[in-house]
């Protein structure tokens, strides 16, 4: 009974990690940063491995307009890539992701495109 017991407990243990929400760690551009107008190129990359087929990225223009821009997977499984043109003013980046596990998880990014 214990070692039932035991074996229960490493194997709820082992599978923990697996059962994590994708979170965003790091993006370019940088959440509330600042970039130069023009082309953008967008790297968000996650805590885990993400479904990138069905996840989606859109940006908010400035005034209000919202675009789903094309993503594609990035060099390794946790990163997507993306890009737009952009002009001066507020967007807002906006994702929303699949965990291999199967956990969708969605959050935004604030940043600022400076007149020149």
């Amino acid at each position: 009974m214990r070692l039932a017991a035991a074996l229960t407990t490493v194997i709820l243990f082992a599978a923990a990690p697996a059962l994590a929400h994708a979170v965003l760690i790091d993006s370019t551009p940088a959440p509330n940063g600042h970039v130069k107008p023009g082309p953008l190129a967008i790297t968000l990359r996650y805590n885990s491995r993400i479904d990138a087929r069905r996840s989606k990225v859109t940006l908010e223009a400035p005034g209000g307009a919202v675009s789903r821009l094309v993503s594609a997977p990035g060099d390794s499984p946790q990163l997507l890539e993306t890009s737009a043109t952009v002009a001066p003013g507020d967007y807002k980046l906006r994702w929303q992701v699949l965990a291999v596990d199967g956990h969708i998880t969605r959050g935004s990014v604030p940043f600022t495109v400076d007149a020149q």
